[in-house]
């Protein structure tokens, strides 16, 4: 018997069981789940029933089933193995925007294959990732950048190792928690505590979903440059200073969100390219760090509750399925 993880009430969730996969177009594959990746920023929203109902039908995950906002399946980093379908496919091991689920049945053209080397536990933040590329194509860093980012959590590592690899950028993952500098070494930038965050920088990145976190990215900002607003406040209603500092200073406020490709890069680039990209970036043993939990898929329903808890301890949380 297949099951799903569903979000069945505020939180609350259970497996519940589903109908085992069958192929009935020729064009589909059969994927049978290695590891999930739990994402803290929006599956906590769905879990504590914070979705707007403005956001129903944009935050719709590509297979959700279900409507917001009980009962829902949801989730969107999964990678398992092709256990069925064209041949060219079978055997290979594949990312999908898939929620919690051991084994499912999707088009092909929905999978995408892990490039050689690539750890499949390490491919579950191929999704974030594609959030931070997308972030920092909207942010324009170059060469020689003085980046911060505000938030030292999933997405703020990611930018942080992106923007810390382009030669000459100088690079500060700002958060609360001391233990976090660790993460900046890991990632080859620099930490500070947002008393002491750098003022002056061209871009900055804010992460935290805290108004104030983004009171400290608007104190980093130098004269004209640019805030990327990276956070999901769901129905919350954060109160922010766009007096002083925001107004003459001349700064820029923009948001980044990962459902429309960059428009910078947008004439050239569709989804499944960036998310070949993304799982490329991958490679790079630096973002292992990120990963500091494991769940295994029967016990995710009792977790829950602490892995998505307001300022719960640690980053990325994988979830385990059985061979």
């Amino acid at each position: 018997m297949d099951h799903a993880l569903s979000f069945e009430k505020v939180g609350t969730a259970a497996l519940v069981p589903v109908s085992s996969p069958i192929i009935t177009k020729p064009c589909h594959a059969v994927v049978r789940a290695l590891w999930s990746g739990l994402s803290r920023g929006t599956e906590r929203l769905v879990f504590t029933g914070k979705v707007p109902k403005s956001e129903y039908e944009r935050m719709r995950a590509p297979h959700q089933r279900g409507d917001f906002s009980f009962p829902v399946i949801y989730g969107y980093s999964m990678v398992g193995e092709v256990v069925d379908g064209p041949q060219h496919i079978v055997g290979k091991t594949v990312f999908s925007l898939y929620p919690h689920q051991s084994r499912f049945v999707v088009p092909v053209d929905a999978l995408t294959v892990l490039p050689d080397n690539l750890p499949p536990r390490r491919a579950i933040l191929a999704a974030n990732m594609e959030t931070a590329l997308n972030a920092v194509w909207d942010g324009g860093v170059g060469p020689g950048d003085r980046v911060a980012i505000a938030g030292g959590g999933i997405l703020g590592a990611l930018v942080a190792g992106i923007c810390g690899a382009i030669p000459g950028t100088d690079v500060t993952l700002i958060d609360l928690d001391p233990t976090r500098r660790s993460l900046a070494d890991d990632m080859n930038v620099n930490f500070a505590h947002p008393n002491d965050a750098p003022t002056g920088c061209d871009i900055v990145f804010h992460t935290s979903s805290s108004a104030s976190g983004l009171d400290t990215a608007i104190l980093c900002t130098g004269f004209e440059g640019t805030i990327i607003e990276m956070s999901w406040y769901g129905t919350d209603r954060p109160q922010i200073s766009l007096g002083g500092a925001f107004h003459s200073q001349r700064l820029r406020l923009i948001s980044s969100q990962v459902g429309h490709v960059s428009q910078s890069r947008r004439p050239r680039w569709d989804y499944s390219r960036r998310m070949r990209a993304a799982l490329t970036m991958l490679l790079d043993d630096r973002f292992e760090a990120i990963i500091t939990q494991e769940v295994t898929f029967a016990d995710l329903p009792t977790a829950l509750p602490i892995l998505l808890a307001k300022n719960a301890p640690g980053l990325a949380t994988a979830v385990r399925y059985p061979d």
